[in-house]
């Protein structure tokens, strides 16, 4: 999407923002740390057309950027003469342009406008085996037909036990299984846990070792019989040039799109482009943003084709959330022109 083009910019618009503490209804755990609160801000850019409203939402030890970085983008945007060169605000944030973009769309009545039903998977987080297991049922009983685990964090063979568990209440043929471990397997016995957890018929598994060992992730990619997803192995790579390089060189099997981390909606756009020429799949995701931007990233998707399950589900993780038209029902996530949007720091 060439957000310049889409938009027709030309007008001098100005730049603001409001700090947020996003809470969790409960912690959420990976394999790598556990979250309580996501520190986000909403930019807003006033022009003479209203006001658009945008998210800022790095997460702190695996974005490039941080909340703390802000105020001086929000400055220098302003004092700024190129701000529609895209590529620029890509590279110092590509939280900050998925921002801006989102606030741009907001700008230009996106966040009034419906979109079709998407369909999801349902994210069960690392936690207590049995409340894994349980939350995987409630995921199941709730109408989702492809669920996501994360794993990494427990005994290996524990997490094998819980899996057995899950397929014997939802088998192959009536759900689909995703994984991501979050980097947690070394590259000496990445392999060899690959070749179990085949045989509970997973869809795919994202980053199962951590990012920045190509030459490995290359090897397991090329001899796992699971097919492999990369997500933290895309942040920081903004150029055509490096995607197809990294791409070209790992060959995975799937790119999973966050925007906030991946150079944002233009960004991802470029991922897709390499992706589609090399014969990789993708899907996008979520990165822990409220409303604001999933709503973005669903509006983004009504854009261009995309297929199966889109990883879509976090707007229920806040107890203090932006109230939206959006709801999720029977795994799909879907416009509810019963609801409104209301920004409770615009009063």
């Amino acid at each position: 999407m060439d957000i310049q083009a889409y938009l027709g910019l030309s007008q001098k618009v100005t730049c603001s923002f409001h700090s947020r503490a996003l809470h969790f209804l409960k912690p959420a755990k990976t394999s790598r740390n556990t979250l309580v609160q996501h520190d986000v801000a909403y930019i807003m850019l006033h022009g003479p057309n209203g006001l658009g409203i945008g998210e800022f939402a790095p997460i702190r030890g695996l974005s490039k950027d941080t909340i703390e970085m802000l105020p001086a983008l929000v400055e220098d945007w302003n004092k700024s003469d190129q701000k529609w060169n895209w590529p620029i605000w890509q590279m110092r944030s590509s939280a900050f342009a998925f921002a801006l973009e989102t606030a741009l769309l907001h700008h230009n009545g996106n966040f009034l406008k419906p979109f079709q039903p998407i369909p999801i998977n349902g994210l069960v987080w690392m936690n207590e085996l049995e409340t894994m297991f349980d939350e995987a049922l409630l995921k199941i009983n709730a109408g989702f037909d492809c669920i996501k685990l994360k794993v990494g964090a427990h005994r290996f063979e524990d997490e094998i036990e819980l899996l057995h568990r899950i397929r014997k209440h939802a088998p192959p043929h009536q759900i689909t299984l995703r994984l991501d471990a979050n980097g947690a397997f070394s590259p000496s016995d990445a392999l060899d846990k690959l070749k179990a957890l085949a045989a509970f018929d997973i869809h795919s598994i994202e980053q199962p070792i951590r990012a920045g060992q190509i030459e490995q992730m290359a090897e397991i990619c090329a001899n796992s019989p699971i097919p492999i997803g990369l997500d933290e192995e895309l942040i920081g790579i903004h150029s055509l040039e490096a995607k197809n390089v990294l791409l070209s060189s790992i060959r995975p099997h799937y790119v999973i799109l966050k925007p906030t981390l991946h150079g944002g909606l233009q960004g991802s756009d470029e991922w897709i482009q390499v992706a589609s020429l090399l014969g990789i799949g993708w899907w996008a995701t979520s990165a822990l943003e409220s409303n604001v931007g999933l709503h973005a990233i669903a509006q983004w998707l009504q854009q261009i084709s995309y297929q199966g399950h889109q990883g879509l589900g976090t707007g229920s993780l806040y107890s203090n959330n932006i109230p939206a038209p959006m709801r999720v029902e029977n795994g799909m996530l879907l416009w509810d022109a019963n609801q409104q949007w209301q920004f409770d720091f615009l009063n």
